[in-house]
């Protein structure tokens, strides 16, 4: 019964197969190799973006910092909800790949921003030399809180984005969870809803340790690539992520492993409506709930095993991944009655 987070899941048997496959022979390093070239295509394919360019990086910090370093210059700052991940999980990376790039918090019910928030916040900066400059809008879908902007909803946002000359980076940690969540296609839910740079994740979705930055404008596909290896995350080997990558996609797989994790949590969000005394926070659309529980059902659930992140006595967070189980789910439930 592991909740704790998809991180922790282990990686799907078809990637593992794919990159056995992979280390058959020998392949030209540092990104030249034929299977990175062809994933370029086939993400070009996937999201209908023919002159997007994509690097493959092993974490999602470094995917997320060096692809805000691209839009955000150090005397600027880059806008994102207050608790989203490039601000309260990455130890400062995103200033430091940036050197030294504030970031403006935002604050926003159930983990999104408004379009008049994010208006508010973008007029109180600029404009004097004497302060940080209007840098790049950050978003995350699916949110920290587990919930999702919808297409609509991001074209709302990246609008005002726009509208004040700044571009717009998306972090997708859980993109595949999004997409199933809300029926939309990979490109309505980024270029088309006004994207410019997509941290897409595959290691919280059954991937090892995959993530590419696609930057659906390519003009700064060269500044990337120094950046990336400048900052000493140009894998030798990256046929290895691309692999992964590749067993991803073949027969949708991610949206297949996605589909599964946002309905284990849909079980047991239903499930939790039963519980005495539990209260979910947010909507549950995708794979990951937030819920206050009684003491005695928390100390219930730790002498059965489970493990899942805890934020005081009463709160956790309960997050389902492409292995868990309807056995898992229900095991859960079980214990939280008790």
């Amino acid at each position: 019964m592991f909740f704790a987070s998809d991180n922790g899941a282990p990686v799907h048997p078809a990637v593992f197969a794919a990159m056995e496959r992979a280390n058959a022979g020998y392949a030209l390093s540092y990104g030249n190799d034929s299977a990175t070239e062809a994933l370029r295509d086939r993400i070009r394919t996937v999201f209908e973006a023919p002159q997007a360019e994509v690097l493959l990086l092993t974490t999602g910090t470094a995917a997320n910092a060096l692809a805000l370093s691209l839009l955000t210059p150090p005397w600027a700052t880059t806008f994102c909800h207050r608790h989203a991940h490039i601000a309260e999980d990455e130890c400062g990376a995103p200033e430091f790949f940036s050197g030294g790039a504030k970031l403006t918090l935002i604050d926003g019910p159930q983990g999104k921003i408004s379009p008049d928030a994010l208006s508010q916040a973008i007029a109180q900066t600029g404009g004097s030399v004497h302060v940080a400059q209007r840098g790049a809008l950050s978003l995350t879908n699916v949110t920290e809180a587990g919930t999702l902007y919808t297409a609509a909803e991001l074209s709302a946002l990246t609008s005002v984005a726009m509208a004040n000359g700044l571009p717009v980076h998306l972090d997708g940690a859980r993109f595949a969870n999004a997409l199933v969540a809300t029926n939309a296609t990979p490109a309505e839910l980024s270029w088309r809803a006004g994207v410019d740079v997509l941290t897409l994740g595959g290691t919280k979705n059954g991937l090892l340790g995959a993530e590419a930055v696609v930057l659906f404008d390519p003009a700064k596909a060269w500044e990337a690539a120094l950046r990336r290896k400048r900052a000493g995350h140009l894998n030798s080997k990256l046929r290895f992520v691309a692999a992964q990558f590749d067993a991803w996609f073949q027969d949708d797989l991610w949206l297949t492993m996605a589909r599964h994790a946002n309905d284990m949590a849909k079980r047991l969000a239903t499930g939790l409506a039963h519980v005495p005394g539990a209260e979910i926070l947010y909507p549950t659309p995708a794979n990951m709930i937030f819920v206050r529980l009684p003491a005695v059902a928390h100390t219930r659930a730790s002498a059965a095993g489970a493990i899942y992140s805890k934020s005081d006595e009463t709160l956790c967070r309960l997050v389902a991944s492409w292995s868990t189980t309807k056995a898992d789910v229900d095991g859960l439930l079980a214990a939280f009655k008790g």
